[in-house]
């Protein structure tokens, strides 16, 4: 890496590990409902949304009951946003009078945005009005976050009680991570998004005159609007003149703000954040970048706020460090070392690569190549999926990274609540498999760990690789799934690999290069996107209400430590082993074969 690079590395991780703390204890003071400022301010509100909803707030559940009505009120919020997206073209919010989205692709987008995984089949200019953008998509980026934020205070809770049946009022909970985290984060960030030039406008889409003449070719259509073959059967195409554009317009900078926060990452515009109305300056880039991970990062201090003993946090901290220094230094030496293919041409690549700084196909020259590397690392390691460059243009084992990120379970530094709560389940697998090589019953913060919570463990640690290698077979094997490929050969598996990898870690982000609006596609992912989300909180909730109801076993000097530096690389060891044994020969088909062939051709 050059110097650059460590420089902007080196600024983000100061200013993450800058707000861990803070942020981190204003989130366990709120979850905790400690009598701060913002509570007593947000008191009477808080009560009356509450008692308009029918909820007693002193009302404890169990886990069945906070999982079940978690699983009810997201099914809800699908079908709202459902219904949005197919009644939108009589709806109001709609100046560019958009029609209502098929069947099939308004399925996707409402389990997609439903399950924090803004994956998008569709241009969000294009397809979607006003309307459906805020009350739909905006909405379900507050509530989902909010969702995995209040599954992760619930295994906390798991272990910081004991002999208890119950974790706390999903409802009071969700209401206090919206009202009093989410919402007073997104509206400052929007107000310094719309300081840089993220647009926040209702207003109508605008035609302006541009400085020069386009030329461009598009099918010619016929009268009911069919494209025009010829005898051969392919597409006719007429020449087009034109000194127009049509500038889209919308409240852009408000989901802006919830779409990095909330680590759901769906843009309003197809470009998403490399999109000059979304992400128009190197600043805004930089801040977004942190938004993805500040909330992820804080939690971990939260945890160890709440659990008593903050340094637990901080090992867990560590563990997501190590692995986010490891991904973007490979990231950003891949990128920087451009394409060896170019001394196929008789240019010499050392050279070249000075020159052109890199690999700089798909990269938004305002950006350039260390933040584009640095925003890939940390939007797939927090399930956000927001991109700021092309990923299909990434050199191999720069888009390995991106899929070894979301393979490992986004657990660097992890979506909104999700990280943690993954990170916590290895944990669990870590100390369980460390009590069995000493001889000991395995224990994690004062908890015996038994044949419940490993199994509970292994069903979210397995829902995910499951889904995700499974749908990727299905989609090799039948015609559905393979026409939908760009490019043939391993990257077009890469392609297949990546949409499921994506969909089933709630991620979002799309390797390019696949059609995935078809009914296939929208219907597979759709179902991988649910099983991937909600499969694995039943069992991270299951768990917590197995960890509540057991008493709390005092230390002894046989108690394995589990915030020290062995803990760490027991816990480094958990992650990667998972994800070696389950996902190195599905990459060692794809990026890795690419990048041989990348490398061996340039000097064969």
């Amino acid at each position: 890496m050059n110097a650059g690079a460590w420089l902007l590395n080196a600024a983000f991780l100061g200013l993450i590990l800058a707000c861990v703390k803070p942020l981190g204890l204003y989130i366990a003071n709120v979850m905790e409902g400690r009598p701060i400022w913002p509570l007593r301010l947000g008191a009477d509100l808080e009560r009356r949304v509450l008692r308009l909803c029918g909820v007693t707030a002193t009302q404890e559940m169990g886990w069945a009951e906070y999982a079940l009505g978690l699983l009810l009120f997201n099914a809800l919020g699908a079908a709202l946003v459902y219904a949005l997206q197919r009644l939108q073209a009589w709806l109001p919010l709609n100046p560019a009078r958009l029609p209502g989205v098929a069947p099939d692709l308004a399925f996707n987008t409402a389990i997609s945005f439903t399950t924090n995984t803004n994956w998008q089949a569709y241009s969000g200019e294009s397809a979607m009005s006003y309307l459906t953008q805020m009350a739909g998509l905006g909405v379900q980026n507050f509530l989902s976050a909010a969702s995995g934020l209040v599954v992760a205070v619930a295994l906390i809770r798991g272990f910081a009680r004991h002999s208890v049946a119950t974790l706390g009022n999903l409802w009071v909970d969700l209401l206090r991570g919206v009202l009093y985290i989410l919402l007073p984060l997104a509206a400052v960030f929007a107000l310094v998004l719309v300081s840089q030039g993220v647009v926040q406008s209702l207003a109508a889409y605008r035609d302006v005159t541009t400085l020069e003449v386009q030329h461009y070719s598009q099918p010619r259509l016929a009268p009911d609007g069919t494209p025009v073959l010829d005898t051969s059967g392919q597409a006719l195409t007429e020449a087009v003149t034109t000194r127009t554009q049509t500038l889209p317009m919308g409240p852009v900078a408000s989901q802006e703000a919830i779409k990095q926060l909330g680590t759901n990452g769906g843009g309003f515009f197809n470009a998403n954040s490399a999109h000059p109305f979304e992400n128009p300056t190197p600043l805004s880039n930089f801040l977004e970048i942190l938004a993805m991970a500040l909330i992820p990062a804080a939690l971990t201090y939260t945890f160890g706020r709440m659990v008593g003993d903050t340094r637990q946090g901080w090992a867990v901290l560590a563990a997501m460090l190590v692995l986010f220094g490891g991904a973007v230094l490979i990231a950003t030496h891949y990128e920087q070392a451009g394409n060896p293919q170019l001394a196929a041409l008789g240019v010499d690549q050392r050279a070249t690569a000075q020159q052109s700084g890199g690999n700089m196909e798909g990269k938004e020259t305002r950006f350039g190549i260390s933040a584009s590397a640095l925003f890939i690392t940390v939007t797939t390691g927090t399930s956000t999926g927001a991109t700021d460059a092309d990923l299909d243009s990434f050199t191999p084992l720069g888009s390995l990274v991106a899929l070894f990120n979301m393979q490992l379970g986004e657990v660097v530094f992890g979506g909104v609540g999700t990280g943690l709560y993954s990170m916590l389940i290895f944990a669990i697998i870590g100390v369980f498999i460390a009590g069995l090589m000493i001889g000991r019953t395995p224990e994690y913060l004062g908890k015996k760990i038994e044949a419940f919570e490993m199994k509970m463990s292994a069903i979210a640690i397995l829902v995910m690789p499951t889904v995700v290698l499974v749908g990727t077979a299905i989609a090799v094997t039948l015609s559905a799934g393979r026409s939908a490929v760009g490019n043939p050969g391993p990257h077009g598996f890469v392609e297949i690999l990546y949409a499921f990898t994506s969909a089933g870690n709630n991620n979002g982000s799309a390797l390019g290069g696949l059609s995935a609006n078809s009914v296939f596609y929208n219907l597979a992912l759709g179902a991988t996107m649910w099983l991937g989300r909600f499969w694995p909180i039943v069992a991270v909730l299951a768990i917590a209400g197995a960890l509540a109801r057991k008493k709390r076993i005092p230390a002894s000097s046989g108690t394995m430590v589990t915030h020290g530096p062995t803990f760490v690389v027991l816990l480094l060891g958990t992650v990667l082993l998972v994800g070696a044994l389950t996902f190195v020969p599905a990459l060692a088909l794809g990026p890795v074969v690419e990048h041989i062939m990348l490398w061996g051709t340039a000097h064969g």
